[in-house]
């Protein structure tokens, strides 16, 4: 079966690394999406711990 979400099976980690590598590290990527993980004293790891707990995140 062929899923449509162009997400699955990608790990959240690896999301991360390639948006923080898009955008050229967490300030600017900070500026685009402006959620806490990504502004203050933000890492790949804080980031997935606060997305996974996050309703709005996870869908």
């Amino acid at each position: 079966m062929e899923h449509k979400d162009p997400l699955h099976g990608k790990r959240l980690d690896a999301i991360l690394e390639e948006l923080v590598e898009y955008y050229g590290g967490f300030e600017e990527l900070g500026k685009q999406i402006n959620i806490k993980c990504f502004t203050d004293n933000p890492s790949i790891n804080s980031s997935v711990k606060f997305l996974r707990k996050t309703d709005w995140a996870r869908s």
